[in-house]
C-alpha cells in the first residue's frame, strides 16, 4: 500500500512539493545578489568608502558579537547552540581585523587606483569565515563530528593551497575560492542522511532542522559564488553586496538558532541512551506487525501531531533501532511515510463524512501542524489537492 503511494506521482512532482520553498529562496536571494552587483557601480565610490562601508561594517560586527553574548548565557545546554556562540564570537574578530586592515589599505591608495585587488592570502581568510560557518550546519547535521582534528582535517587544503600560492610563482586563488564550494556540496549529501534519519524518527518533519538547513546552505553557495567574483572583479564598490549578503546570513542564522526548536537528534541520542531492551512474548516480525495495525486503528496514536516513532514502545517492546528496522522492512517506507499514509486515510475518511469541512479542521484533526502542510503532503501522496479530491469523490 505504502509503496503503491510513492508511485502515483513522479519524482520532480515530488520534490516540487517538498522543496519549492526552498527553491523559490534560493532564486529570490540569487536575483537580489545580481540585482545588488549590477546596482553597486552606481553608488559613487566615494560616498561607499566613507558612509556605506562604515554601515555595513558596524552591521557585521555588531550583530555576531550580540548574538555570542546572548548564546553563551542562554545556550540552555545545547551543544550545537555552544559551538554556533564561539563561531559568531571568532566571526566578529575577523570582521575588526578585517575593517582595520582595508582601512589602513584604502588610506594608501591613491584616489587613480581604485580599490585594492584581493590578495592569496586575503581569499585565505575569506576561506577560514566559510569554514567558520560551515562548522555549525556540519555539527547539527552530524552531531559530535565537530572536534578539533575534523575541523582542523577539513581546514588543511585550504593552508596547503595558501602557502603553495606564497612560494610559487602560480596563482592559485581560484582553487582558493573552489574549496568553500567542495564543503557545501560535501554537507548537501549529509542532509539527505539527516532527512532520512528525521524520517525514521518522527511523524512530522516541518518541526526537524531540514529545511533552514538547506536555506543555509543555499545561502552559503550564493555567498561562495559572490565571493569568488568578490575577488577576481575590478568594480570599485563589489564589496556592498558581499556585505549585506553577509550581513544577511548573519542575521537569518541568528533567528533560527535562538527561536528554534532543540535540534532533534540531539534530542533523540540522550533519549536513546536511557533506552533499556525488554523482553517481549512476540517473535516474528508479522506478530510485531498484527500488534501494530490492531493499535494503530484502535487508538489512532497518528492523530496526534507529535507522534514519533519510541511512542510506538507502548505497544512493541523494542528500542528505537528496530523499530525503525520493523517498520522499513514490514512496510518498505520510513515511519513519517508509515504515519502520513494514515494521516491522509484519514482526511479522505473525513472529506467524505463531511465534504462541507474546513481544511483547517481536516488538518488539525488528522495530526497535520497545519492546513498548508496538510495541503502539500495530501497533493504529494495523491496527485491531487484536498479540494480536487474531495470533488472527484463527490461526484462519484
Amino acid at each position: 500500500m505504502f509503496k503503491q503511494n510513492a508511485k502515483k506521482i513522479g519524482k520532480l512532482r515530488v520534490f516540487y512539493y517538498e522543496y519549492r520553498s526552498e527553491v523559490l529562496f534560493g532564486f529570490l536571494l540569487s536575483a537580489a545578489v545580481v540585482l545588488s552587483y549590477a546596482l553597486s557601480p552606481l553608488i559613487p565610490t566615494e560616498f561607499f568608502r566613507t558612509a556605506c562601508s562604515y554601515v555595513q561594517n558596524t552591521a557585521t560586527i555588531v550583530v555576531p558579537l550580540i548574538s555570542s553574548w546572548m548564546l553563551f548565557r542562554h545556550h540552555g545546554g545545547i551543544r550545537v547552540r555552544k559551538i554556533f556562540a564561539w563561531i559568531m564570537a571568532a566571526l566578529a574578530v575577523l570582521m575588526i581585523a578585517g575593517v582595520f586592515y582595508r582601512s589602513k589599505v584604502n588610506s594608501e591608495l591613491q584616489p587613480a587606483e581604485g580599490v585594492f585587488s584581493f590578495e592569496g592570502w586575503e581569499m585565505l581568510a575569506g576561506d577560514i569565515i566559510a569554514w567558520l560557518l560551515l562548522a555549525y550546519p556540519s555539527e547539527l547535521l552530524r552531531p559530535g563530528w565537530l572536534t578539533w582534528k575534523n575541523a582542523t582535517t577539513r581546514l588543511l587544503p585550504v593552508i596547503i593551497i595558501g602557502v603553495i600560492d606564497w612560494f610559487v610563482p602560480w596563482d592559485l586563488r581560484w582553487l582558493l575560492a573552489i574549496v568553500p564550494l567542495v564543503w557545501i556540496i560535501l554537507l548537501y549529501h549529509h542532509v539527505r542522511s539527516y532527512r532520512r534519519y528525521c524520517e525514521d524518527n518522527f511523524s512530522s518533519m516541518e518541526e526537524t532542522d531540514e529545511r533552514w538547513v538547506i536555506r543555509y546552505l543555499l545561502m552559503m553557495l550564493i555567498l561562495g559564488i559572490s565571493y569568488g567574483y568578490l575577488c577576481f572583479s575590478e568594480e570599485p564598490n563589489r564589496l556592498f553586496t558581499q556585505q549585506w549578503l553577509l550581513f544577511f546570513i548573519f542575521v537569518y542564522s541568528n533567528d533560527q538558532v535562538f527561536f528554534h526548536s532543540k535540534p532533534w537528534i540531539e534530542r533523540v541520542e540522550s533519549e536513546e541512551a536511557k533506552e533499556e531492551d525488554a523482553e517481549s512474548a512476540m517473535e516474528t516480525n508479522a506478530e510485531y506487525r498484527q500488534v501494530l495495525e490492531e493499535w494503530m486503528s484502535a487508538e489512532k496514536p497518528y492523530l496526534n501531531k507529535d507522534f514519533r516513532l519510541t511512542d510506538l514502545r507502548r505497544v512493541l517492546p523494542l528500542n528505537r533501532t528496530y523499530l525503525s528496522q520493523l517498520i522499513n522492512s514490514e512496510y518498505g517506507c520510513t515511519f513519517y511515510q508509515f504515519v502520513t499514509n494514515y494521516r491522509v486515510e484519514e482526511a479522505k475518511r473525513l472529506m467524505c463524512a463531511d465534504p462541507k469541512m474546513k481544511m483547517q479542521d481536516i488538518a488539525e484533526q488528522c495530526g497535520f501542524s497545519s492546513s498548508t502542510v496538510f495541503g502539500r503532503i495530501f497533493a504529494r501522496e495523491t496527485g491531487m489537492t484536498p479540494k480536487e479530491w474531495s470533488a472527484k469523490n463527490d461526484n462519484l
